[in-house]
């Protein structure tokens, strides 16, 4: 197991995409932040508070649970855990920022979007990513990255956060398959 990057290094990269997020968004009232279950979620909160604290603008949060969208369903699991997805405010005519730890295939982007629009029709759509590893299979890019890295299709690279995986503080690991 390699550490990619600590605490103090995720904090500080999450701070600056923050940072990104209110220079590259002029109206942040239209803003709708939407985190993919699992670690977007968390990923998406951390960067609400810290936009919070720069901005003194709330963005609203909504999580998606793209199990029944995704195309490799079968080959995930025969019992999929479904955690439900919870978009309380209107997705229509909003940007939304959409949010995921790792950007790999494209795939798990694909069906989240699939599932936004059955929500309703955004203005736009932007994807923020901590880590893109590359090895896209879809044509799609993050708009805002925290860390472009070069991987191997034998390494995972892992997200951690202290609510999802039981760890003291937020870090990423790459580890081999």
């Amino acid at each position: 197991m390699y550490v990619l990057m600590s605490g103090e290094q995720v904090e500080r990269t999450l701070k600056r995409m923050a940072l990104q997020i209110w220079e590259e968004n002029e109206d942040l009232e239209n803003l709708l932040f939407v985190g993919i279950k699992t670690r977007g979620v968390p990923l998406a909160r951390r960067i609400r508070d810290y936009l919070k604290g720069f901005s003194n603008v709330d963005v609203p949060l909504g999580e998606l649970d793209i199990t029944f969208y995704r195309d490799d369903l079968s080959l995930v699991s025969e019992a999929p855990k479904v955690k439900g997805s919870d978009l309380p405010y209107p997705v229509e005519g909003r940007d939304v920022l959409l949010f995921d730890d790792v950007l790999y295939t494209g795939r798990t982007v694909r069906a989240a979007m699939e599932q936004i629009f059955e929500f309703g029709r955004p203005r736009k759509i932007k994807l923020i990513v901590l880590i893109d590893r590359g090895w896209r299979e879809l044509p799609i890019h993050a708009d805002i990255v925290g860390k472009a890295i070069t991987t191997t299709r034998n390494q995972i690279v892992k997200v951690m956060f202290p609510e999802t995986d039981g760890v003291e503080s937020e870090r990423v690991v790459i580890v081999e398959r």
